[in-house]
């Protein structure tokens, strides 16, 4: 490849990275990782954790943890933080450190590692029942950066690595190895339902905002160039 090419590939994936940083679900909750172009140009490593960082020190991200802690202090989990601010305190740093930690390794470093592209490439068209079995599956198997797909080492080995890391600061009567395993395998459980509805939300969106959808949530992809063009899909 040419250095001309070369330079070309960059500035379209820098120009689909900044798509993505427009969308937000309602326009409200960010949704950087999903890209609606079946043809996307594979991210760099760079752009791989500047799209993980985006993510999760968005505003939003702080707000949904503090919440997560409300719920967890309400129903007393975790009792080895104790209650009162200081057992809220605790508790939000410990949610938005999952979530932190999760997005950050299955987004970013594990994608690096394993050169997997850490992104939902939503299908649209199909039968329900297709669509609804590829957003499933996509948890455990994804895109290459070469195109191709294999399995998502990456999702599975970065919510696992993550819940290992929250044995550093969860009381101790939530650590080891078998809640460490739990953790990792409901987030992924989690991570499936988020495929389905990455998968459908612009259907019901479209239903719900109507002309409205185009700024709450671009879908659009920006312009394929000559040499995207003809690069064939690769499918699953």
């Amino acid at each position: 490849m040419s250095g001309g090419s070369t330079l070309s590939q960059q500035q379209l994936a820098a120009e689909q990275v900044r798509q993505q940083e427009k969308q937000r679900i309602a326009g409200v909750v960010p949704n950087f990782n999903v890209s609606y172009n079946e043809n996307a140009v594979p991210l760099s490593p760079r752009q791989k954790l500047h799209i993980a960082l985006r993510t999760a020190v968005d505003p939003v991200s702080f707000a949904v943890a503090g919440v997560d802690a409300a719920r967890s202090q309400a129903q007393n989990d975790f009792p080895g933080y104790g209650q009162g601010m200081q057992g809220y305190g605790k508790r939000w740093g410990a949610a938005y450190a999952d979530n932190f930690d999760g997005t950050l390794l299955g987004n970013a470093i594990f994608p690096i590692l394993f050169r997997q592209d850490p992104r939902y490439f939503r299908r649209g068209t199909g039968s329900f029942s297709s669509r609804l079995f590829y957003s499933l599956s996509t948890t455990v198997w994804s895109k290459r950066d070469s195109g191709k797909w294999g399995p998502n080492y990456a999702n599975v080995l970065g919510n696992l690595a993550a819940g290992g890391i929250s044995n550093l600061y969860y009381p101790a009567s939530d650590r080891g190895a078998d809640l460490t395993l739990e953790r990792g395998f409901t987030v992924t459980a989690y991570g499936a339902l988020g495929g389905v509805f990455n998968e459908f939300w612009p259907d019901v969106a479209r239903k719900i905002f109507k002309q409205r959808l185009a700024k709450l949530q671009p879908i659009a992809p920006p312009p394929a160039t000559s040499a995207e063009a003809a690069t064939p899909a690769a499918t699953p």
